[in-house]
């Protein structure tokens, strides 16, 4: 007897867990300034806000403090991490060196699906300027990178802005909203896609420079004006 065996369909993206969810649920309310910066996340509230336990809470916050976002004082308990400009400069640094590496790598070697996919993130990211919400955009604009640093291999940078993801999200949002920017970030980032995609590995490491600079000047005029941090403190 032959039986016919259906080809099963291939699992995109694996389901997310409670934990995945509250983590990504709470990472976004500080992100987006629901919780100010140094205020206290207490755990009953939580439990009752997003419907979940209390080992579940603790879980998320031990997790979000090893992203950086959340800190535990003593006596005190878990806060929402302040940023100051000290901190943000090294993150700039950072970036500058890894994302101008591997823009310059990609730009001497990639193909025409890289180039595709490359193009659709950027308009991904275009589409997502108008939402309401900062969730969607700080997505897109990091699916932007992580296909630059794919395509470069260079996973171990990956792996470290991955770490600094939930503070890099901070400062993209506060850099993303403000009005006195010198070039608005798209601007930036279509700098960053043509230079690429022109095979050109030194407009490339430039264009993510300016990128990196003009957004870090923008992060030092607001954390000098408001060094606790405001709303959209990053």
């Amino acid at each position: 007897m032959n039986i016919e065996k259906n080809t099963l369909a291939k699992i995109d993206r694996a389901p997310q867990t409670l934990r995945d969810m509250v983590q990504d649920r709470m990472r976004t309310a500080i992100i987006e300034g629901h919780f100010a910066p140094g205020e206290r996340l207490v755990e009953r509230p939580l439990c009752e806000q997003l419907g979940v336990s209390r080992t579940v809470i603790r879980e998320t916050i031990r997790f979000l403090e090893a992203e950086g976002l959340v800190d535990i004082i003593p006596n005190r308990g878990p806060i929402v991490a302040k940023m100051d400009w000290q901190l943000a400069r090294q993150i700039y640094e950072i970036r500058r060196q890894l994302e101008g590496s591997a823009a310059a790598t990609c730009a001497l070697s990639h193909d025409a699906e890289f180039a595709n996919n490359l193009t659709s993130a950027l308009r991904e990211i275009q589409a997502r300027l108008g939402d309401t919400t900062w969730s969607n955009l700080l997505q897109a604009t990091t699916q932007f990178y992580e296909l630059i640093f794919a395509q470069a291999d260079h996973t171990v940078a990956w792996e470290i802005v991955q770490r600094l993801n939930g503070r890099i999200s901070r400062l993209r949002a506060l850099t993303l909203a403000a009005k006195d920017r010198a070039r608005p970030g798209i601007s930036h980032m279509t700098e960053i896609h043509r230079a690429i995609l022109s095979t050109n590995p030194v407009a490339a490491r430039q264009a993510v420079h300016a990128h990196i600079d003009d957004a870090a000047t923008t992060a030092q005029r607001f954390l000098a004006a408001t060094p606790e941090g405001g709303a959209r403190d990053a």
